[in-house]
């Protein structure tokens, strides 16, 4: 290949890496209908969404109530799925996390789901974007603030090793 060939080639994978990461970084909204994989992380359009500034406990964390263990990270994800419903969810966002995640801030309705996770106690603001949020939940006893639980990225160093 002579050296204006290797340069069109060079070019043309360029444009191709450009137009992909336009693609990828650019979109800032997705609407849907999403699967809810735990708490603070839901899959829309094909697409991985963790919710920015919460996080929700893991599916297999368990914290104590009233002296006894129980499945709190089974129940964040209950309490997304029961406000998301079949419902459209519109995230918007264009920074990922290390594992290619979407970092959203998603609405249901009228209502940021974000913020709900943690008013209602069932993920800690992370950043402290929702720390008013998580004192009134702590203060109410609400969600995880029922009992005694360790915080998920905690819990996440000790048992994904």
């Amino acid at each position: 290949m002579d050296g204006s060939k290797i340069l069109v080639v060079i070019c043309l994978l360029i444009f191709a890496g450009l137009l992909w990461w336009q693609e990828r970084s650019g979109f800032d909204e997705w609407v849907g209908v999403p699967k809810v994989v735990d708490g603070d992380s839901l899959i829309l359009n094909n697409e991985r969404v963790r919710l920015r500034g919460i996080d929700a406990p893991e599916g297999r964390q368990y914290c104590e109530k009233q002296g006894k263990k129980w499945a709190c990270g089974r129940a964040a994800t209950s309490a997304l799925r029961r406000l998301i419903g079949r419902q459209n969810v519109e995230c918007k966002g264009n920074e990922f996390d290390r594992h290619g995640r979407l970092l959203g801030v998603c609405t249901v309705g009228e209502v940021e789901i974000n913020q709900f996770m943690v008013r209602e106690g069932w993920a800690v603001s992370f950043g402290g974007r929702y720390k008013s949020l998580e004192r009134e939940a702590r203060s109410d006893k609400k969600g995880l603030w029922q009992g005694i639980f360790e915080l998920p990225r905690d819990w996440r160093a000790k048992n994904f090793r």
